[in-house]
């Protein structure tokens, strides 16, 4: 029964798919954002919030169709949770984006730009598992490698949150680093949290 409805209407995994690449649109953007001169960056977080409102507006298609739908080809609550984790990750990139741009951070620590390497990882592995929710087939190894990737970003968050307070003389720049140093760990955690709904859905539909 659950490859049948499956089949009904595959335009749903599409849509998935589609949202999670703007995941990897994003990372390289913030990735992009973090290497440049504060003055070149305007630009970047502009390009950043419009995939980042593309997200939005594909997420609200999503919900539009599994509102139109009777048969959905999984449980209607799975795949709206699985649109709104995916704009979790979504939004908390933007906001890291925005962050550096706003508190003007004039030098980005080498342990954020790692940060955001992991995310760029994070968003690949989530994009390219997308599809294979039609099926549910060889999930497994995605969100095991989400998983290792947020160990991997939880000892440089702390390696960073180190850093960031014992090697810098100035307060206000100690509290701006720390936000985005939490802000791009979050979003690391967000990538997982929807790796454990994926393995969730696959094990509820085995």
């Amino acid at each position: 029964m659950g490859l049948f409805h499956r089949a009904k209407d595959e335009r749903f995994f599409e849509q998935l798919t589609e949202i999670a690449g703007n995941l990897i649109e994003g990372t390289d953007i913030l990735a992009k954002l973090m290497a440049l001169p504060p003055a070149q960056r305007d630009a970047e977080r502009n390009d950043l919030h419009a995939v980042e409102n593309s997200s939005d507006d594909l997420t609200h298609a999503f919900m539009n169709k599994i509102n139109q739908t009777f048969v959905t080809p999984l449980d209607r609550d799975d795949l709206s949770e699985l649109a709104y984790r995916l704009d979790d990750c979504m939004d908390l990139i933007d906001e890291a984006g925005n962050l550096i741009v706003v508190y003007q951070l004039q030098e980005i620590p080498e342990c954020l730009h790692k940060q955001a390497a992991i995310l760029q990882k994070c968003a690949a592995v989530t994009a390219s598992a997308m599809p294979r929710l039609k099926t549910l087939d060889e999930l497994r190894e995605y969100w095991v490698e989400v998983n290792r990737l947020e160990n991997q970003a939880d000892q440089i968050y702390m390696h960073c949150l180190s850093d960031i307070v014992n090697n810098n003389p100035d307060p206000i720049a100690v509290i701006k680093l720390k936000d985005v140093t939490e802000r791009l760990e979050d979003a690391c955690d967000a990538f997982e949290h929807l790796a454990a709904l994926v393995e969730g859905i696959a094990i509820k539909e085995s």
